[in-house]
Formats: structure tokens, C-alpha cells, sequence
């Protein structure tokens, strides 16, 4: 009798722990880039106009309803965290950063293959951690795990997937895209959860826009160019 019980309230705390999502999820890509390491000028103007206008405290467009914080940042690569790091400090939080840095000698195929690991162990986590059911989190992300058809498709046999479009079952959802274009920096993607579900409820996407405090922050429409060429000191095209 006594082994039956604990086996139930063992199967009842796999089970809860297994159902706790966040209530809202926001995704982003990482700002515009320098090179391997670091971001451009453009990109670290976003990265501040990010946390001044959207993400920060006291933001003037906060996402974040009246009283309540983020939970947790999420970030990935050098990029990511570049990017976060303003919003993050000016709520005296930590971010979790799930780290994929370049190396010497490390070949490009070894270096999604990492970003594949790392994704995925991220997404385990937000899909699986009561600490973070109900709370809203912030995922900056490298855009090509974010979504990518062609990625998709030369992984196919990863059962859990490689892109957070898979891995939180966003492709469940109407009108969630299959690719993120490269020369789309300024948009948010808000997944939201309903209560004791891991499946996604809603999607949409909001474009960032800044006014006329950052001029030279692009703002273009969803797989538009981004209007920067090699004098803007970023990586353009398909370096992106």
C-alpha cells in the first residue's frame, strides 16, 4: 500500500512538473552584427532602444502588464546576450544564458549542431520548471533557431526538432512562419500558453519601432531589407 502511494505522488509530481509552461513567451533575435563576437553600433542602439522602450523597466512600451516583471531571460549566443543585457540590468535579474560561443577550429556544422543541443535543452527547461509556470519569459535567440525551414529539414530526424518553432509546437498554430528572414532584426514573436497546457494558444508577431529616438535602427517590414550596406559597419546579407 505504502509502495502504491508513493509511486501516485511520484506519477502526480512528474506530472505537474511536465505541465508547467510559462504563461507568456517572447521571442526575439539578437541585434544587428559586427562580426562572430560582437554587435555593430546599430545593433547595441537596439539593444538599449529594446530595454528603453519594450523590455525594460519602466519601459515606455513595456510588454509587460502593469505591476508584473519577467520572470527570466533567456539567451544563447555572445549576440543574444549583448542584446539583453540592458533590459536584464535594469531589472536586477540574472539571464540564463545557454552558452554557444565561437571557437578556433570549430567548424560551422559543429557550431549549429551546438545550437541545436542548447536549444533544445533550453526549451526542456521552460516546458518543465514550475519556477517558471504562469510567469512570462524572454527568450533572445540566434534566428536561424528560431525558425528555419531549411534547418528543419536537415535535422528532420531530431524527434524533439532544432527550432524553438518546433520545439514549443508553434507549428500547431495559424500563421506562425516557417523561416526568419535574415534581414529581420526588429520584430517579437508572443507565444501564449493556456493553464496547465504545454501546447501553445495563441501567436503573434509586433514589429519594434522606436520613433525618432534611435534614426538609424532599422524598422522594415517582415522580410523587407533592412536598408544597411558595408559603410553601416554590420554584416549584411547572408553573413547575417
Amino acid at each position: 500500500m505504502l509502495i502504491r502511494l508513493t509511486l501516485a505522488l511520484l506519477l502526480a509530481s512528474f506530472a505537474q512538473s511536465a505541465i508547467a509552461a510559462p504563461a507568456r513567451i517572447i521571442i526575439l533575435r539578437h541585434g544587428e552584427k559586427a562580426d562572430a563576437w560582437k554587435l555593430c553600433e546599430i545593433g547595441e542602439q537596439r539593444a538599449k532602444a529594446l530595454g528603453l522602450n519594450y523590455l525594460g523597466r519602466d519601459a515606455a512600451k513595456s510588454l509587460f502588464p502593469a505591476g508584473e516583471q519577467p520572470a527570466f531571460f533567456f539567451a544563447i549566443t555572445l549576440h543574444t546576450l549583448e542584446l539583453a543585457t540592458p533590459a536584464v540590468a535594469s531589472w536586477n535579474k540574472p539571464i540564463i544564458l545557454y552558452s554557444v560561443v565561437p571557437e578556433a577550429g570549430l567548424s560551422q556544422d559543429d557550431f549549429t549542431k551546438a545550437l541545436n543541443r542548447r536549444t533544445q535543452e533550453a526549451v526542456r527547461n521552460l516546458l518543465a520548471n514550475p519556477a517558471l509556470e504562469g510567469k512570462t519569459v524572454v527568450l533572445v535567440w540566434e534566428h536561424k533557431h528560431i525558425a528555419n525551414a531549411e534547418l528543419d529539414a536537415k535535422f528532420e530526424n531530431e524527434r524533439e526538432g532544432v527550432t524553438l518553432r518546433q520545439l514549443l509546437k508553434l507549428d500547431l498554430l495559424p500563421g506562425v512562419p516557417k523561416t526568419w528572414p535574415d534581414d529581420t532584426y526588429d520584430y517579437f514573436w508572443i507565444v501564449d500558453f493556456a493553464a496547465n497546457s504545454n501546447v501553445p494558444s495563441s501567436f503573434s508577431m509586433m514589429k519594434q519601432e522606436f520613433g525618432t529616438s534611435f534614426p538609424r535602427v532599422p524598422s522594415n517590414d517582415w522580410g523587407a531589407p533592412d536598408g544597411l550596406d558595408a559603410a553601416s559597419g554590420c554584416k549584411i546579407g547572408a553573413d547575417q
